[in-house]
């Protein structure tokens, strides 16, 4: 689902991510990038207006709770671990298969095991619950 809006508040784009929409952009944007936001959340990514994108990241960055980590992240593997973290930092499949030196079925096997051990729908869902859990903000595991 995109959730698109008038109003440029993160009041409406929280509630409508954890409602469960994969993008979140304003009306103000050009139509080609509206179809090019439905055709990206329609492969199964996400997608997030820029400066909704600048307003997460930095909300998230404040927070600095998390110091140990989320109990929703204790079974991942170190690698689903890098591999979540990458893809918090927007990286595609082929970006994350080069970076890890992997092959891209290996790449798309572990965000498949990411959604499903993270209860998350897509791409947009990981970026929140690596943010959430202060995984992204300590950036790679060691």
């Amino acid at each position: 689902m995109l959730a698109l809006t008038m109003v440029d508040m993160d009041d409406y784009v929280y509630p409508a991510l954890q409602a469960g929409a994969s993008g979140f952009m304003l009306k103000e944007a050009s139509p080609s990038d509206l179809v090019d936001g439905i055709r990206v959340i329609a492969t199964g990514e996400g997608v997030l207006a820029p400066t909704v994108t600048r307003r997460l990241i930095a909300d998230f960055s404040r927070r600095g709770e998390t110091t140990r980590p989320a109990p929703r992240l204790v079974g991942l593997t170190k690698r689903e671990q890098e591999v979540l973290v990458l893809v918090a930092n927007g990286l595609s499949n082929a970006e994350i298969s080069e970076r890890l030196v992997i092959s891209m079925p290996t790449v798309k096997t572990h965000v498949g095991k990411l959604l499903a051990k993270l209860h998350a729908r897509d791409r947009a869902q990981l970026v929140m619950i690596a943010y959430e859990s202060g995984l992204a903000e300590r950036g790679m595991p060691t």
